[in-house]
């Protein structure tokens, strides 16, 4: 798996609120985060970075047992998903500078060419095929409701001026449900984990474009940072892109 890290603070904001890692285990499971806090001051910074943090030292010294199996891997991540909300939440309640903040969650574990994706808030997951870019996730969103109730067109709602409203997010409230995917990588696929910062920058057709090109997936994450900032960079811009392309270099 090859893979690359890019956060960018964007060309508005004072402060990187984002956060991103990957890690490998000696026993070959990877796991990939991307965090994308929230709230005043440097909270949201706080946030994404305790969750990014506690979620790589729970993921190193987590029995391998927890990854037997598609469900136990899926348990272990919702599991720990909520196991660190409530960290979040009680961090917040004792830390006057923190009170409020929280943060988007996207946690993928990788087992060969499978992947177990734990969801919370507007974050994203992309896969990417020579034919096709297919959306993974689906925003915790208030339009998402309106969308689901039949009052606006999933096309209405990505250009509805409530679209950054989150109904979901980690450490602002005392329990919470994240949502969990599966997707199989296959042979000259890719995998793009991203803040709403490049996604609400860059059209579906620009990120393919930009993916399938000929050019190195280190190459391909600054091109598709470049291209949010060209077109605004008014948040913090983070991805992780993940290839199993067995022509990369």
């Amino acid at each position: 798996m090859r893979y690359t890290i890019v956060s960018d603070i964007g060309k508005k904001r004072a402060v990187n609120e984002d956060s991103a890692t990957f890690i490998s285990r000696d026993d070959s499971y990877q796991l990939a985060i991307v965090a994308d806090g929230m709230g005043g001051h440097n909270a949201g910074d706080v946030a994404s970075h305790m969750a990014v943090t506690h979620f790589e030292e729970l993921f190193l010294k987590a029995d391998a047992g927890h990854f037997a199996s598609n469900e136990s891997i899926e348990q272990w991540l919702v599991s720990t998903v909520k196991e660190l909300n409530t960290t979040l939440y009680q961090y917040s309640l004792t830390h006057e500078d923190c009170q409020g903040m929280g943060t988007t969650l996207i946690a993928v574990l990788i087992d060969g060419d499978q992947t177990a994706i734990c969801h919370v808030g507007d974050s994203r997951v992309y896969f990417v095929t020579q034919e096709e870019i297919r959306l993974v996730t689906r925003d915790h969103s208030y339009v998402n409701i309106l969308v689901d109730n039949g009052e606006i067109s999933e096309e209405e709602a990505e250009s509805h001026p409530k679209k950054n409203y989150i109904i979901k997010s980690l450490g602002t409230e005392s329990t919470i449900e994240p949502d969990s995917y599966k997707v199989e990588l296959v042979d000259d696929s890719y995998m793009l984990i991203c803040s709403d910062g490049l996604s609400n920058k860059i059209s579906n057709n620009d990120m393919h474009n930009i993916i399938m090109s000929s050019a190195t997936i280190q190459e391909k994450g600054s091109q598709l940072v470049q291209l949010a900032n060209d077109n605004g960079g008014e948040d913090n811009i983070t991805l992780i892109l993940l290839s199993k392309d067995l022509k990369e270099v």
